[in-house]
């Protein structure tokens, strides 16, 4: 999937992936695709909740060797 703006989030503990997030989608415009990279487990649930909380589509998402990939499409 294409993004607009990769965010590596690698090696960042909980809340960090999610703050990170949130400061990197904001430099988007409406309709950009945001792709972050995380290694920590809990962010699969993390995200999931921050995007249906915050009103941005998580387009999809994948587990991969202990990496953790989602697409946001910002509202």
């Amino acid at each position: 999937m294409n993004a607009d703006k990769v965010l590596d989030a690698k090696g960042l503990a909980c809340p960090m992936p999610i703050v990170r997030t949130k400061k990197a989608i904001e430099e988007l415009e409406s309709g950009q695709i945001l792709e972050v990279q995380t290694t920590d487990k809990g962010s699969q649930k993390d995200m999931t909740g921050w995007a249906n909380s915050t009103g941005h589509q998580l387009v999809d998402s994948k587990a991969e060797e202990g990496t953790y990939t989602f697409w946001i499409k910002k509202k």
